[in-house]
């Protein structure tokens, strides 16, 4: 079963997740000094806000599946729409480590489809062995460094995307 995902980058973390805790009627399942997230049931939604940089506002959209054969059927659907789509496996990103697909719509909103693996404790994942693969994740010492990658973005979407990702 797929899980409705939406990133909002925010200027103000505490008020934000006071704001959030209060219309969700619950606190955030993960909480840390630079991102929150709450996986609400009833919507099914995977909500997460962080202050990673970017503009406020929708960073990116996506759907979170149980199952990688899940996520592979979501990439063979974009595909299908003849969108290019950018593959990331077994990455760190936002306390978690997920295999993903990144595309951007027709409009240059960025969507992430992914499927979870696990959490980590920072949230860019293990240190990059090179610069090449800092860029892939949200290495928060890079300003320009974001999880969607350019190849699945352009104009507005890239400018979101750039400092935040995740689900």
């Amino acid at each position: 079963m797929k899980r409705f995902h939406v990133h909002v980058s925010v200027p103000d973390l505490a008020a934000s997740v006071r704001f959030y805790s209060v219309l969700f009627g619950q606190q955030p399942s993960v909480q840390k000094s630079d991102y929150a997230k709450w996986m609400l049931e009833d919507p099914r939604v995977n909500f997460a806000i962080s202050q990673r940089g970017a503009h406020a506002g929708v960073n990116h959209l996506g759907l979170q599946t149980d199952s990688d054969e899940e996520l592979e059927a979501l990439a063979g659907q974009l595909q299908q729409a003849d969108l290019q789509t950018h593959a990331e496996k077994d990455i760190g990103c936002c306390y978690a480590r997920s295999n993903k697909y990144w595309v951007t719509d027709p409009s240059g909103v960025a969507w992430e489809t992914f499927h979870s693996l696990g959490t980590i404790p920072t949230y860019e994942g293990e240190p990059a062995a090179s610069p090449a693969q800092a860029s892939e994740c949200c290495a928060p010492a890079q300003a320009s460094a974001g999880c969607a990658p350019a190849t699945a973005t352009s104009g507005a979407s890239t400018r979101r995307a750039k400092a935040a990702c995740c689900g």
